[in-house]
Parts: C-alpha cells; sequence; structure tokens
C-alpha cells in the first residue's frame, strides 16, 4: 500500500516593520536587508529627511503604506515624484508625522534610525502603540531612558540593540545561562564587565598637538566605517564612544565603573564581555551595520546571508590600546554624565549635537566640541533632575542647544588652544 502522507508545513509570517531615517545610512542598509529578505521582511512605514528623490525611489521599490517627510513644503514634490505609483501610501510630514508613522499599522518592529535626539518621541509613540523597537538611535536611551524603559515595561514592548558594539554586547549574552529572556536593564548575573571597542576615528593615529589644525573634511571621513557627518565627528571625539557607555548602561543595567573603552582601529571585534570566573566573550564581524541591523530584526532567530564571512587570516593583525584622556576628552564628558545620571545625560546630548552642528558649520573649532559641552554641562549640575519626566528632559534639552549657541557666540571661530 502506497500512503501519501502530506505534512503540514507552517509558514513562517513575513515580519511587518517600520523603517525611521529609511535615507540615512541605517535606513539604506535596513532597506538592503529586505530587499534581499523579501519572504522575511516588508515595509510598513517609512519615515525620512529632505532627500524627497531618494524617498520618491524608496517608494517605488517598498511601497509603504504610510510615509513622512521633515517638512510639510516638499510634499508637493514627493507627490508629483510618486503620482503614477499604485495604491499611493498615506503622505505625513513634520514630527507629528513621524510619530504617526512609528504607531502606525500591523508592523511589530520599528527600527529607529533617526540621527539624534530627535528620534525619542517618535520611539516613545511606537512603545505606546505596542511594536517592538529596533534600537539603531542611541539617544533614545541617553536622553530619554529614565523615561524610555519604563514605558517599554509598562507595554510589554521588547528592545532589541541595532548598533555594533550593543549588538555585540547582547550577542555575547546569549551564550550565558541567565540570558534566556532578556530583560533591558536588568545585569545578568554571569555579567561582570563590558568592553567597548572604538575605532579611534580619524585622529586615532593623530598627535593631541596636531589637534588645533583639524578641519571639517578632516573629521567626517572614517578610517572604517561609512557614516553620517554628524556620527562621524562623534567617532573622531570619542564622545560616541562616551554616549555608547551610557546606552550600555542602561541596556544592560551594569554601573559605570564595570563598562570600559578600548580602543581597536580594526573593527573586526565589535565589543566583549567579562564574566563573572574572568574568562571574556567576543563578537566578530567585518565593519558591517547590516549584521546587527539584522540580528535585531530577526532575534532570537539567525538568518543565512550570502555576505562575506569573516576571514581572521585576511583580517590579520589585531591590535588595542587605551584611548587617550587628552586627545578624546569628550569620553570623560560623557562618563561624568552618566554618573550624574537624572537629566545630566540629556543636557551633554543635546550640547554635543548642538556643537557639532556648529562645527560642521565651521563655527567653531574642532577642540571647542569638548570645551563647550563641558562649559554647559557644568552650568547644569546645580539643576540636574534626577527624576525628570519626558517634559523635563525636553526642556533640559532645549536648554543645552541655546546654552551652546550663546557659548559660541563668546568663543568665536578660532583655534581651540589645548590645556
Amino acid at each position: 500500500m502506497n500512503l501519501d502522507i502530506t505534512k503540514a508545513v507552517k509558514t513562517k509570517a513575513v515580519k511587518a516593520i517600520t523603517l525611521l531615517g529609511s535615507t540615512g545610512s541605517i535606513g539604506t542598509q535596513t532597506l538592503d536587508i529586505v530587499q534581499h529578505h523579501p519572504e522575511q521582511f516588508r515595509i510598513v512605514g517609512m519615515a525620512a529627511g529632505r532627500n524627497i528623490a531618494l524617498v520618491a525611489q524608496q517608494i517605488r521599490q517598498f511601497r509603504p503604506e504610510i510615509v513622512a517627510i521633515a517638512r510639510p513644503e516638499d510634499l508637493p514634490q514627493l507627490k508629483a515624484l510618486i503620482a503614477d505609483v499604485a495604491p499611493q501610501p498615506l503622505l505625513r510630514a513634520g514630527a507629528d508625522g513621524v510619530c504617526e508613522v512609528a504607531s502606525y499599522g500591523d508592523a511589530e518592529a520599528v527600527v529607529t534610525g533617526i540621527v539624534g535626539c530627535a528620534g525619542l518621541l517618535p520611539t516613545l509613540a511606537a512603545i505606546k502603540a505596542g511594536k517592538d523597537i529596533a534600537l539603531a538611535n542611541k539617544e533614545t536611551l541617553i536622553a530619554g531612558g529614565p523615561v524610555v524603559l519604563p514605558l517599554a515595561q509598562a507595554h510589554g514592548v521588547r528592545i532589541t540593540p541595532a548598533d555594533s558594539e550593543h549588538s555585540a554586547i547582547f550577542q555575547c549574552i546569549q551564550g550565558l545561562s541567565h540570558s534566556k529572556d532578556f530583560v533591558v536593564g536588568k545585569p545578568d548575573a554571569g555579567l561582570r564587565r563590558i568592553i567597548l571597542t572604538a575605532s579611534g576615528g580619524a585622529f586615532r593615529n593623530w598627535p593631541v598637538e596636531k589637534l588645533p589644525e583639524v578641519t571639517v573634511a578632516d573629521a567626517i571621513t572614517h578610517p572604517n566605517w561609512s557614516m553620517g557627518k554628524k556620527i562621524t565627528v562623534d567617532s573622531a571625539t570619542l564622545m560616541n564612544k562616551g554616549l555608547e557607555v551610557i546606552e550600555a548602561h542602561y541596556l544592560f543595567g551594569l554601573d559605570y565603573d564595570d563598562i570600559d573603552i578600548v580602543i581597536h582601529p580594526q573593527s573586526i571585534i565589535h565589543s566583549l564581555i567579562e564574566l563573572q570566573d574572568t574568562s571574556q566573550l567576543a563578537q566578530l564581524g567585518w565593519p558591517d551595520m547590516r549584521l546587527p541591523l539584522l540580528y535585531a530584526l530577526s532575534w532570537p532567530e539567525r538568518i543565512y546571508t550570502d555576505w562575506e564571512p569573516l576571514d581572521l587570516v585576511k583580517a590579520g593583525t589585531l591590535t588595542f590600546r587605551e584611548p587617550d584622556h587628552a586627545k578624546y576628552p569628550c569620553m570623560d564628558l560623557a562618563y561624568a554624565a552618566g554618573r550624574a545620571g537624572g537629566s545630566m545625560t540629556a543636557v551633554l546630548n543635546a550640547a554635543n549635537e548642538q556643537a557639532v552642528a556648529l562645527f560642521l558649520e565651521e563655527a567653531i573649532a574642532y577642540l571647542d566640541i569638548a570645551r563647550v559641552i563641558e562649559g554647559v554641562c557644568d552650568r547644569h549640575r546645580d539643576h540636574n533632575n534626577s527624576t525628570p519626566s519626558l517634559d523635563d528632559i525636553l526642556a533640559a534639552d532645549a536648554w543645552a542647544r541655546q546654552a551652546v549657541i550663546e557659548a559660541s557666540q563668546n568663543l568665536g571661530k578660532r583655534p581651540a588652544l589645548i590645556v
């Protein structure tokens, strides 16, 4: 007797995601993942800035249901560019439009790729709508951690890190017996120390004495990664790593004394954890942001890719050194703000964003970035709110930006002196 047995195969549903910051480096790499894995992911919503031509191309390719752009005055141009697209997406503009996209429809997860504190309110909107967060915007926790984490817990929302360093830590702790169910902000019992690796940025091989000569063109050229201008400058000052220390504190619950930074110029080891018995675990890979983004979206599963595997022979020698505190004063400012806690981290983040923006406009010198940030944080010290509300955080952010502008007017554009 021949038996025709049909096995019931459970088909995994395609994961619906919304992408905030679709035209930036995080956004375009996320869309590359979606393009190559349509059986895994589909785009429900997108939010973008001012690159309207690229937004129109993305709409044609990925057919989102809703799209928001930064400026209402750009809507006519976008409508004209996608006039023949059917069905037409809902089009929104401005901060409210981005928040509407973040909370829209049946998206299961929201990738937060908007740069800076501008990503905070859309992330909160997504959390309130019950969307899981693939967190590529570190400023969300740095500025808003006291508000974001309790809200995510209240709504049962999962936050997975999508930047390379915190993804590396997240991947490493999967091997600990206590980490079957990851809880943001709760330290694993087996975890002793976090070691964040840093490329050292554009000036890792420059002597400190040469830093007064830094130009904008120098600072926005990263030796390893392809990133936007702001984060590339943050890499040069090492503020990005200082901010990641604060983010690691919120994500993984360790004290600041147990989170270290080491310069690793090759960017092959993306970060390490040290366990209670002093053994260490590391996550390695080529410098490719698609890796952490894919894991944030697919966790706890692993998805096969045809990307180039890491070849340790090809990678060659891996080196490490302690960061130079004289070269990277922003690193110490971040540790100090993190230890102060409360609204101080929001002030630090806003002051850095504003100072970097002024530097990119050539309104202040490179070394003045750290100088004005330190001054603004010092002014806030006596007003630090240990348990800030969202309104407190937004007020601190606005105050810090204005304080940096005022400080920069006193400085003028001149070479900053090394003290």
